[in-house]
């Protein structure tokens, strides 16, 4: 890999703690603390992104090339560091966070001139791992190696994984929170990003009153990642918070369309550029529920349940709103811009549904056939992404009750099933208001439902295989992610067995995940 090219513009540009000292502590009046990987003895591999690593310009993988991604023996272009930002969690300002086990080692610019950043997960402690170790076990590394790639083949706005490898430490992680800590294998994962900026990077600076530092970052972001924006001044701060909240608007449609459920949606954990960050607690929905939380940290206030993430991004650009009135200064400008979000999601968002039921524009009386058809999948507790499967071949389907038993997690009564075949009429007299034609209907359908979503349960078992040396299921769903529209695997398409309902790490889990 060609990480020597390695540059690293932000640490240049802000200003920083250039100790080194691992120990954790408040930084004030600065954005970075430099630090090195723990180092690990015996790393091993587990999988590499080649696709990934030539597109960013890393180029092809060489043995040697293991000690770097696990953070050892770094060419001396390479100074690690690690960020401070703040965040409202689950509602509370928590004051400064911090990369707590996540270190950037810099930014890449490939032959194209794109720039993307790339970062250590799980490589040791910093100033900012609040007690931690900075550490990371298998099973979250796994899954976040394995579903930010998943979303990003399903054209969901992600950060990206460019490998994964064991460390050859023990981690001892207490994954339920309950008083039972256990040792497990301990991983580092490389992911990617065009930028890893959080609201709680503004978020920080703002609260510490470094006003001059917080436009300098903004000036900063506006530059490299928001070329749309060619205001200047003052305007140019506006259409940048408008552009976040559209980003925002956009990704939240993007999981309500693929029943993407995050699990911790705080403020650090939510990217200025509409990325999906921290892959933690979360989780695909299986059977649609609007109240469903797969975080055991989220009980009983289901704060950030799949029906509420589009209520709770427009909370957190509240709070981001706050961080930039210093440089806004207006009011009036903020609060129309956030009340007009909640109109621009929901349309966004109805739009969304449209191409999900194959209809060629959001009409008249949608809104009401929506809300009805939420009704009925969590009345039959109807699997969300295999309703949709089965959707697109109704008019090949004779009977409703031997189709739609196999995608419900109850048993469907007659009564159910009377309530089904009325959906389904009113579906059908939908259909026959369409403008387009009944292949151009189907067409919108197969490219907004996925034939595949990479399921916890299906995750729980790769990660006890590779726990045991075993890679095979994880090649399986690697091949599987990168086709999402496509039914590869005919065994993966099959909702959730029943004897993972209530296995830790197939339906919920905690912030240690």
């Amino acid at each position: 890999m060609n990480i020597e090219s390695i540059t690293q513009p932000f640490i240049k540009k802000f200003p920083g703690d250039f100790s080194g000292n691992t120990m954790q502590r408040m930084t004030p009046k600065v954005l970075f603390s430099t630090i090195n990987p723990a180092g690990f003895e015996s790393p091993k591999l587990i999988a590499f992104n080649e696709e990934l690593s030539e597109e960013i310009g890393l180029g092809k993988f060489e043995d040697k090339d293991i000690s770097f991604l696990v953070g050892n023996d770094l060419p001396p272009n390479v100074q690690p560091y690690a960020t401070a930002y703040a965040g409202h969690q689950f509602g509370n300002w928590a004051g400064q966070l911090g990369d707590g086990r996540a270190i950037l080692a810099g930014e890449i610019t490939n032959n194209s001139g794109k720039k993307t950043e790339i970062q250590w997960k799980g490589s040791g402690a910093t100033p900012y791992s609040r007690h931690a170790d900075g550490r990371a076990v298998l099973r979250s590394s796994v899954r976040e190696y394995l579903m930010s790639e998943a979303m990003y083949h399903l054209g969901v706005p992600t950060t990206r994984a460019l490998s994964l490898c064991l460390t050859g430490e023990d981690v001892v992680r207490d994954m339920m929170y309950d008083g039972n800590p256990q040792k497990e294998k301990g991983a580092v994962v490389i992911r990617t990003a065009e930028s890893f900026l959080r609201f709680g990077h503004f978020e920080l600076i703002s609260a510490q009153k470094e006003y001059k530092t917080l436009q300098e970052l903004v000036d900063f972001t506006i530059q490299n990642y928001f070329p749309e924006i060619t205001s200047t001044g003052d305007e140019s701060y506006k259409d940048f918070f408008k552009n976040i909240c559209m980003r925002t608007a956009n990704l939240m449609t993007e999981w309500f369309r693929v029943g993407f459920v995050h699990g911790v949606m705080n403020t650090d954990n939510m990217s200025v550029l509409g990325l999906t960050i921290d892959y933690g607690p979360y989780s695909m929905m299986d059977e649609y529920d609007l109240n469903f939380t797969p975080n055991t940290t989220d009980l009983p206030g289901r704060r950030y349940a799949f029906g509420k993430q589009g209520q709770i991004s427009q909370w957190n650009l509240w709070q981001l709103a706050n961080a930039l009135f210093p440089l806004i200064k207006d009011e009036q400008f903020l609060e129309d811009t956030l009340n007009h979000y909640g109109n621009y999601f929901w349309e966004a968002h109805d739009t969304m549904l449209c191409k999900k039921f194959g209809f060629d524009q959001l009409r008249e009386g949608d809104e009401d056939f929506f809300s009805n058809w939420q009704g009925l999948m969590q009345e039959l507790q109807l699997d969300h992404t295999l309703f949709f499967n089965q959707l697109g071949k109704i008019h090949e389907i004779d009977d409703l009750k031997s189709a739609f038993s196999p995608i419900s997690y109850i048993p469907l009564t007659n009564d159910m099933v009377g309530k089904l075949e009325d959906f389904i009429q009113k579906y059908n007299e939908r259909l026959s208001k369409n403008t387009i034609t009944k292949e151009d209907s189907l067409d919108l359908m197969q490219k907004a439902n996925p034939k595949f979503i990479l399921r916890n349960y299906l995750l729980f078992e790769c990660i006890q295989e590779i726990d045991n040396g075993k890679t095979e299921m994880l090649e399986k769903l690697t091949r599987a992610l990168e086709t999402p529209y496509q039914e590869i695997y005919p065994e993966f398409s099959a909702k959730r067995p029943s004897g993972y309902d209530d296995i830790s790490g197939c339906s919920m889990l905690s912030c240690s995940s």
